[in-house]
């Protein structure tokens, strides 16, 4: 399948979705589904993101320590829960679910964040080929937002001109690709410092073929 394909089946896909709101923004596709999780499911992914917490990793070494200062737990997908989750996001997408990675969770407490970037993979960079063989480039992605945060903690999306509180069970969608399957660079978006509260979140990546080694 052709990255355009990906994007145009998703697309497709969400048009017919009820629940999916555009969002208006500039030269970027993004959606926002409300209540798509239950307060039981959040409860119940923060619990799992709090047991086995680590730093937030990046794939290239960037000099400012201060870049992405969360904390990640990387979720199971053999737990019945989060394989339901996965599954469920992939199929309100249209997309096979082993297009995707398995759910990520992240913590942010205050003062943490994630600096501006992008989802996609820069294909020019040495880590590059080591993804192209598990599943190539990151196409959509979708976070799912597992509690409101008192103050802060927004995704900004500046070049798109969106800016995204977090509210308990929604889910983010957006392409990180343009129409033509291109890497889009108003997908550039951060996670801004949380200022009072903590800020939950799942993440998931959907890639341009089978993700893993076949």
């Amino acid at each position: 399948m052709f990255l355009w394909e990906v994007g145009e089946i998703v697309r497709n896909t969400l048009a017919k979705r009820p629940g999916a709101f555009k969002v208006p923004a500039t030269g970027l596709e993004i959606y926002v589904v409300r209540n798509f999780l239950s307060a039981q499911e959040c409860a119940g992914l923060i619990k799992r993101i709090d047991s086995d917490l680590k730093p937030s990793g990046l794939l290239a070494d960037e000099p400012d320590p201060e870049f992405r200062t969360s904390q990640t737990c990387d979720l199971q997908a053999s737990d019945s829960l989060v394989n339901q989750i996965d599954h469920r996001i992939a199929h309100f997408l249209g997309l096979p679910a082993e297009y995707a990675e398995t759910l990520q969770g992240q913590r942010y407490a205050v003062g943490q964040q994630f600096k501006p970037h992008h989802d996609f993979f820069y294909t020019d960079q040495p880590y590059f080929p080591a993804q192209e063989k598990v599943g190539g480039q990151r196409t959509w992605t979708a976070m799912g937002c597992l509690n409101d945060v008192s103050a802060g903690g927004q995704t900004y999306f500046e070049r798109a001109g969106v800016r995204i509180t977090p509210k308990t069970g929604n889910l983010i969608i957006w392409n990180n690709l343009d129409l033509a399957g291109e890497p889009n660079t108003y997908s550039l978006h951060q996670g801004m410092p949380v200022e009072a509260g903590t800020k939950y979140i799942v993440t998931k990546w959907f890639r341009g073929r089978k993700w893993g080694y076949e």
